[in-house]
């Protein structure tokens, strides 16, 4: 088990997440995200305007995903 932060996932908080693997700790930030989405959280909602403008560039978005997997595969075990 391997745990970041939301701000380390691309959010805007110290929330800490723990999962086994990369595409679990994007699930749990994910959702996370969409309860501060409904939550209307402003620096969230910053994060979450950064991450659609990074989305509209599929390459872009590949190399984010990749260098967050990466951090992810980097950290030692909990």
């Amino acid at each position: 088990m391997k745990s970041m932060t939301c701000k380390q996932l691309g959010g805007a908080c110290d929330k800490i997440f723990s999962a086994n693997t990369f595409e679990e700790m994007a699930e749990l930030s994910k959702q996370h995200g969409t309860e501060m989405y409904h939550a209307k959280d402003g620096p969230h909602m910053e994060a979450m305007n950064k991450m659609m403008e990074l989305m509209k560039s599929p390459d872009s978005m590949m190399a984010w995903f990749q260098e967050k997997e990466a951090t992810f595969n980097a950290l030692p075990e909990d």
